[in-house]
């Protein structure tokens, strides 16, 4: 994953510095959210591939693709709002920052909510699936 060297400098004013940590955050979100879909194409692969058989139900499979959508809707919200944010060198009030930092919060918001339900989502699948594995046992 690529993030961008952002420097922070002594005479950055606290504002200066709360953009910057913001935009940081920002991408490293969208590099953690690049991975959620990577690896929830792998889980719906597996589903529908490997464990197609042991799942009595198409559920959790339409779970994942419905997460994988969130997904990538909240991505594009997020690479749009990233792009937004080059007009923050033009603030020239505190009220104007306040806009991009207030907005910066709700994204927040809106990210972990996110991460909280494909975790959950996640941990019910591998609670679900583990009854359905079994392990070979090999003697050395």
């Amino acid at each position: 994953m690529k993030t961008k060297n952002i420097e922070i400098f002594d005479h950055d004013t606290n504002v200066d510095v709360t953009h910057k940590i913001n935009t940081m955050e920002l991408d490293n979100w969208l590099n953690h959210l690049e991975y959620i879909k990577k690896e929830l194409i792998n889980l719906i692969n597996i589903c529908k591939n490997e464990l197609n058989e042991k799942f009595d139900d198409d559920s959790v499979v339409e779970r994942f693709e419905k997460k994988e959508i969130e997904n990538e809707t909240l991505y594009n919200a997020l690479k749009k709002y990233s792009n937004s944010r080059s007009n923050i060198v033009e603030c020239e009030d505190t009220e104007c920052d306040m806009v991009y930092i207030t907005e910066h919060e709700s994204y927040r918001r809106s990210y972990l909510y996110h991460l909280d339900k494909y975790r959950r989502l996640k941990d019910e699948f591998f609670n679900k699936v583990q009854g359905n594995f079994t392990l070979v046992k090999t003697n050395k």
